[in-house]
């Protein structure tokens, strides 16, 4: 019998590869939009861009079958929101002072991380191996 942690490592397909890729270029569009929708309509908009980013999260995991899949889109999102945080020389910024604006960048990173835990994990190949009891 063999452990999960005997197995050797195999390389990521081709696909696999392309498809985090696009989650992650998913992740920072939806991070845009919801940066721009969540101040506009309050309590609905802020419940719409994050439920947008669980929606992805969740769905890139169940996609690719791994936490990649959820980890890729919401590496997206964090990004795109941290560059949109920055302040520029003439003073334009996209995020306010208010209370919605940390809600957004606080719940973000709360959906980001649950969405990464509830993500399928790999199994081993071998139907003989036994997880749990």
């Amino acid at each position: 019998m063999s452990s999960m942690l005997a197995q050797p490592l195999k390389r990521p397909s081709g696909l696999r590869v392309l498809a985090c890729l696009g989650l992650l270029v998913l992740g920072a569009v939806v991070g845009v939009a919801g940066a721009l929708v969540q101040p506009a309509l309050f309590p609905g908009g802020l419940l719409l861009a994050l439920a947008g980013e669980a929606g992805l999260c969740l769905g890139g995991g169940r996609l690719v079958g791994s936490r990649a899949g959820a980890v890729a889109p919401a590496g997206g999102w964090m990004l795109a929101v941290i560059l949109l945080t920055a302040s520029r020389p003439e003073g334009d910024f996209v995020f306010g002072t208010s209370a919605s604006s940390y809600l957004f960048l606080l719940g973000g990173m709360a959906v980001a991380v649950i969405c990464a835990t509830l993500a399928p994990v790999r199994q081993p190949d071998d139907g003989d191996v036994r997880l749990a009891k």
